[in-house]
């Protein structure tokens, strides 16, 4: 016996054997249907018996394996079921003769046949016969089962009547004895009458007696016959048959303790277990002794140590395999064995031991075996491997099995099954073809023995001429084993890659195999390693901004809570978390990846772009190449989404060598993202900015929290003005419909005076709407005036320096010319000198804001801002400020100190004044005479503002509108003449309190009229000696309060110019009237006049000086406020044209 039947297990033992053949032509698939019906009748019940007799059906057998059904009788074939066609009566008697040649066959074995012939009518099928049953064709033959089963029931009496014939055999010492095939030949010439061969004949009889038993259903009894014949053989060192009979104990054993099965199919069977009293009764006669018969087997029967227990069962297939070693032609009696004693230990989870029967089964030697029989071996060991849980090592003996299918000695290799097989192998190396199984945690299973098994799948894929398969394992591999290939063979795997590539590219397509199988697509997640995306906002000048009367409608009200400890933050939320910008409607948006390149090569990737969802994107695929292992690298993704609303990045797509992959966010949980969900708004325009000034190096810092689009730099003299032509073009699809214009300064510490940056918007507003493509510019003026004052320690006092005075006329005691002092006396020290030149700083931002288009219905607008930054260089320095009074009450002298802190010669000049050239870092006086100010006549805050303003902002508000008028009247400008640059000169800055009154105009104005003549600035009234001279004095109030009543006292006298002053002038002058004027009381915005008159009596100059009583009632009032003009009075003998 060649062949094993690697499905045998222990309960066959109680099987009887019945083959099921065609004779003649028989359809396939018509004879297995009948097969399939006749083999569901594996268990019949005996008639007029509590017994069952179970079947094994089998289609094909070889008839060298029958030869061994006396060694153990559930190999012998005992029945014999012919499937037969025949159509006609001609072709009958042939079909009879070949059923009778199939019956020669196992002639010597059979207990009894049955012919079932399909198609055949007529008088021949109506003839009623028991071996042979007619049917008109396979789908009508109701009663097969019932047929099979009566040829059960037949075979049953024949295997009772020869158990009995065994049992009651009364030949005495003639025992026949039976032998296997192989064993014939070695007992030709044995002594027969010898004791040792009647007991080897006995005790091989008795143990075929219990076969027969097990098989007839008498479970008990075939124990007691077994334990016997193990008594025997043992004795008598029968080995063989004395293994087949421990083997037939374990079976019985079995039998018994597993009514189930150990097959794992055979579940359906009923214990079939005889009561040891019954069995008694009815098979008394049939036991036998070591001298023969027994007449009585009642006493063995029922003993507990009949039955084996679970761990003696697999003792005893250790001691039966062991002997059954001894005998090289009983290899497949030893691995049939094996196979039993695993399936027990399998349902008794004895795993441990099972692998070593198994280890011992896989180094038996059956000779030579066909390739067939190699696969079906090492088949059946995988499975039995499985069985009992060693996976890794089942799939092992299924590998070995699928490389047998394409060994070399084989003309036609079976790569089809080599792969099936291949296929079969993985999950034992805890191996899936899913990729997303190995984005969990760390790797399962041995990579070194994974990556040769894929690597085997990708060849037999090739052989079976199959690329896009190989195309799919390899980069299975690829994605997978990443981690653990070497550089080499990185290089190697794409490589063959790239080949397999160029026939059949690799795709997302779902592969389904022949068997079902679907193969799921495999991303190159890892080509190139994604580490993070981040969706990026709109550069600054087109991010799109909410009117702030509709931020409302877009608000959330998902809870009324700021934070809630129930929410479950995880990974996945963040991915759908709307992202707190927009993009826009027609305009490229980005999203930017840090990759990674583990290759140890150049990384091509080609045709890179986004995978989106929920509106309409236009994706803009990237080409990339990345260094070897170029460590971080970020890649920005671009499209264009084509409508509104919210829109989903769900991951991205690549083709690398030649494999298009979809790879999405939600598969890949290490990559870091801070969102992926972002609103998509309409439409709107887009505007660009040009200027006349070149762009800013510097980085713009005019608001911590601002970007800017861009900036301008410039720098200026302080002072100095510049104008910025700025034109907006609009570059987009939408009209511009509306423009807006605003201006930030940045806060400084620097004090600036006037409007830093200035324009007129109507001419640029008048050209809306504009259309694409259209533009319009805008003219802003920029003004840098910062604090003209300076330290007045730079400058030493004018009373011991040679600086002189100018602007006041030549004659004037103040205009002096000094020598001028050493440089290092005017300028003092080094630090102070580098104040003077230290460059200041002024930045702002313009700001445009423009709408239009569609987002403009949705209430979206557009900023563009511009930043100008202007470096101020000082020009000149006010270091000091003064004033004196000018002949008239109603002017005065401002004296200012003025530094020329350029290195360039400098010329300054105010209204009505010569100019005052100032060469590098000097510094010169100049007077400048001005009428007083109304300070009054400026606006006052209104009583709200008063009430909730701080003291000290109102007094500076106050002064710096006093300093803004002084200025504007005073005009001061400089120019540098080389450079040709020119500007102004403030100031507001250096005024101080004290200053401010002296050139406020007093709130009572007095006037005083000698002859009909003004008496101020040095005007002199002329009057004829002897004439009345009318004297009038006359109040204007233009305080906020009533005044007076005042009394004036006029006192004339005479100057010499020498220091000496005549008052005793009574011979000289004399009053018509008094000389002294009252005034009432005078209210606001009112006057009063008082009238007097003086009579000269002698020529000459003459001055009158109009006094306040002390009693008078304005004592309390400043004495600024009584500042009367002096009045010159020249007397003449006669009347002159003109007064000098």
């Amino acid at each position: 016996m060649s062949v094993p039947d690697y499905m045998q297990c222990a309960e066959d033992h109680q099987t009887v054997l019945v083959v099921v053949q065609p004779v003649g032509i028989v359809p396939e698939d018509q004879f297995f249907k009948i097969y399939k019906r006749i083999a569901s009748v594996s268990q019949v019940s005996i008639r007029d018996s509590q017994r069952l007799l179970y079947i094994r059906f089998r289609h094909h057998y070889l008839p060298e394996n029958n030869e061994w059904g006396d060694f153990q009788t559930h190999r012998k074939v005992v029945g014999l079921v012919s499937v037969t066609s025949c159509t006609s009566a001609k072709e009958w008697p042939q079909t009879s003769d070949r059923f009778h040649a199939q019956k020669e066959v196992f002639g010597s074995t059979l207990y009894d046949s049955r012919l079932l012939v399909f198609g055949l009518q007529g008088e021949i099928a109506e003839q009623q016969r028991t071996d042979v049953a007619f049917y008109p064709g396979y789908d009508e033959c109701p009663d097969v089962e019932k047929r099979v089963e009566d040829f059960v029931q037949s075979i049953f009496i024949v295997l009772e009547s020869k158990r009995l014939d065994r049992a009651t055999d009364k030949s005495g010492d003639k025992i026949p004895l039976l032998c296997v095939p192989f064993e014939k030949k070695d007992f030709v010439g044995l002594d027969t009458d010898s004791r040792h061969y009647k007991k080897r004949c006995q005790g091989r009889m008795r143990k075929h007696v219990g076969d027969l038993c097990l098989q007839a259903g008498m479970l008990q009894d075939a124990l007691v016959h077994y334990h016997m014949a193990v008594e025997l053989l043992r004795g008598v060192n029968d080995f063989l048959w004395l293994g087949a009979a421990l083997e037939g104990l374990c079976s019985a054993s079995v039998i018994f303790h597993y009514p189930g099965g150990t097959a794992g199919k055979t579940a359906g069977r009923k214990p079939s277990v005889s009561q040891p009293a019954e069995a008694g009764k009815r098979h008394r006669p049939g036991a036998l002794t070591a001298g023969g018969i027994s007449a009585d087997t009642s006493s063995e029967i029922g003993r507990a140590k009949n039955c084996l227990s679970p761990e003696d069962i697999i003792e005893k297939y250790k001691e039966a395999i062991s002997y059954y070693g001894k005998y090289k032609n009983a290899g497949v009696i030893e691995l049939e064995a094996c196979v039993k004693a695993v399936r027990v230990l399998a349902i008794q989870k004895r795993a441990m031991e099972a692998s070593e029967f198994l280890q011992n089964a896989v180094y038996i030697n059956l000779g030579q075996l066909s390739e067939e029989e190699k696969i079906q071996r090492y088949s059946i060991l995988s499975e039995l491997y499985e069985l009992i849980g060693f996976h890794r090592k089942s799939a092992f003996f299924k590998r070995v099995a699928a490389m047998q299918c394409v060994a070399p000695t084989i003309p036609e290799p079976g790569w089809r099954a080599c792969y099936k097989l291949l296929l079969e192998t993985l999950p034992g190396y805890s191996l899936s073809l899913d990729p997303k199984d190995f984005s969990k945690g760390t790797h399962r299973g041995w990579a070194a023995v994974q990556m040769r098994l894929l690597h085997e799948l990708v060849y037999a894929s090739r052989r079976m001429g199959n690329p896009g398969l190989s195309v799919r394992h390899l980069s299975f591999l690829l994605q997978t084993m990443l981690d653990f290939l070497s550089d080499q063979e990185k290089k190697e795997v794409t490589q063959s890659l790239e080949n397999y590539t160029s026939k059949c590219p690799g795709g997302m397509d779902v592969i389904t195999l022949p068997d079902g199988l679907k193969l799921l697509p495999v991303p190159f997640t890892k080509l190139p390693i994604v580490k993070s995306v981040k969706l990026l906002n709109l550069p600054v000048s087109l991010r799109p901004h909410k009117v702030k009367g509709l931020l409302g409608q877009s608000m959330s009200t998902a809870s009324p809570f700021i934070y809630s400890p129930i929410i479950m933050h995880n990974r996945g939320e963040e991915r759908c978390k709307k992202i707190d910008f927009q993009w826009v409607q027609g305009d490229v948006c980005e999203v930017q990846l840090m990759v990674y390149n583990p290759m140890p090569f150049e990384l091509r990737v080609e045709n890179m772009g986004l995978l989106t969802s929920g509106v309409e994107f236009e994706s803009l695929p990237a080409a990339l190449s990345l260094p070897a292992e170029s460590g971080l690298y970020p890649v920005t993704l671009v499209g264009i989404p084509r409508t509104a609303g919210n829109i989903t990045i769900n991951g991205y797509h690549t083709s690398v060598f030649g494999v298009t992959s979809d790879c999405l966010l939600e598969a890949l949980p290490s990559v870091k993202t801070s969102g992926c969900l972002v609103e998509v708004i309409p439409s709107v325009p887009r505007l660009q900015l040009s200027t006349s000034l070149p762009r800013s190096a510097h980085a713009a810092q005019a608001s911590s929290k601002e970007e800017l689009s861009s900036s301008v730099s410039v720098q200026l003299f302080n002072g100095e003005s510049q104008q910025l032509i700025i034109t907006l073009e609009n570059i987009g699809t939408e009209d511009i419909q509306t423009l807006e214009v605003t201006s930030k300064t940045a806060n400084t510490k620097e004090k600036l005076f006037g409007e830093f940056l200035s324009w007129e918007l109507e001419e640029a507003v008048s050209q809306l709407p504009l259309k694409p493509g259209q533009a319009v510019t805008l003219c802003v003026s920029i003004q840098a005036k910062l604090d003209f004052s300076g330290q007045e320690s730079l400058v030493q006092d004018l009373n011991d320096d040679g600086i002189s005075v100018t602007g006041l006329p030549i004659s004037s005691p103040l205009r002096q010319v000094l020598k001028p002092r050493a440089e290092a006396k005017l300028l003092g020290s080094e630090s102070s000198k580098n104040d003077y030149n230290h460059v200041k700083t002024l930045e702002a931002v313009l700001n445009f804001k423009y709408s239009g288009g569609a987002g403009k219905v949705e209430g979206y607008y557009r900023d563009l801002s511009l930043g100008v930054h202007v470096d101020v260089e000082p020009s000149v320095f006010f270091t000091r400020v003064s004033t004196l009074p000018a002949t008239s009450t109603r002017q005065c002298h401002l004296l200012l100190d003025v530094f020329n802190s350029t290195e360039h010669e400098l010329t300054v000049s105010a209204k009505n004044n010569q100019d005052l050239v100032l060469h590098a870092s000097e510094c010169q006086r100049m007077a400048i005479q001005v009428d007083k100010f109304d300070f009054e006549s400026l606006p006052q805050p209104d009583q709200e503002t008063v009430r909730y303003a701080n003291p000290k902002q109102l007094e500076e508000d106050k002064q710096r509108a006093q300093g803004c008028q002084i200025n504007s009247t005073l005009g001061i400008h400089w120019t540098i003449p080389s450079l040709r640059r020119h500007g102004v000169a403030s100031v507001e800055g250096v005024l101080n309190q004290l200053v401010l009154e002296h050139l406020q105009l007093a709130p009572l104005q007095w006037d005083v009229v000698v002859n009909g003549k003004p008496c101020d600035c040095d005007v002199i009234a002329d009057c004829k000696v002897g004439d009345a001279v009318p004297l009038e004095v006359k109040l204007t109030n233009r305080s906020r309060s009533a005044v007076g009543p005042f009394a004036l006292t006029v006192v004339p006298f005479q100057d010499y110019q020498n220091g000496v002053q005549n008052y005793d002038l009574q011979d000289a002058v004399t009053f018509i009237g008094s000389n002294t004027f009252y005034i009432d009381t005078v209210n606001p915005k009112d006057n009063s006049i008082c009238v007097g008159a003086l009579l000269f009596l002698y020529t000459g100059d003459f001055y009158l000086s109009i006094k306040f009583q002390d009693d008078s009632g304005g004592r309390e009032l400043p004495l600024a406020w009584f500042g009367l003009p002096s009045v010159h009075v020249k007397a003449l003998d006669t009347p002159l044209e003109a007064g000098a």
